[in-house]
């Protein structure tokens, strides 16, 4: 199977609308959470779509969303998901990458996420591609589990290049 990574566009809400039904038990977008991700949030939204067939629109495989806070050198991680039948090909990793590419090229040195405390395949997703534990979230999730704010450094702040150039 050939996936393709593209910007989010409006008409994928209701693909997404889908995926996260699919994916998560709790703590689900709304469609209307969603619309606001797509349509008005300061947020870059990428998609997982398998190839698309001659006649046939592609099938959305997972997507995660980025905000960015102006004037912050922080970008968040703030939805990320895989849909069931896609994970463990690899395809987790690729999204984030190309999701820290994008937040450099917005200017970001940081990326933060929050993840649960007892999602240990996120959890070492994010720990082989470089996030560290930065703050424990007691009760974080809607069904109280607690969570993990993670951290990882995307570049070097400004003053540190140039005192080595």
């Amino acid at each position: 199977m050939t996936v393709t990574l593209r910007q989010a566009r409006p008409r994928d809400l209701d693909d997404l609308y889908r995926l996260e039904q699919a994916a998560f038990t709790g703590d689900r977008f709304s469609r209307r959470q969603l619309w606001h991700l797509l349509n008005r949030a300061h947020a870059l939204t990428l998609v997982a779509e398998d190839e698309v067939t001659e006649g046939e629109a592609g099938r959305l495989l997972g997507y995660g969303a980025l905000l960015f806070r102006r004037g912050s050198r922080r970008a968040r991680l703030y939805s990320f998901c895989v849909h069931p039948a896609a994970r463990g090909d690899g395809l987790g990793r690729r999204l984030v990458e190309a999701l820290e590419q994008e937040a450099l090229a917005q200017g970001a040195e940081r990326l933060g996420l929050e993840v649960r405390a007892d999602n240990r395949v996120a959890l070492g997703l994010y720990r082989r591609l470089g996030f560290r534990l930065e703050c424990w979230l007691e009760s974080y999730y809607e069904d109280g589990c607690a969570g993990w704010q993670m951290v990882k450094v995307l570049a070097p702040p400004a003053e540190v290049v140039e005192r080595a150039g």
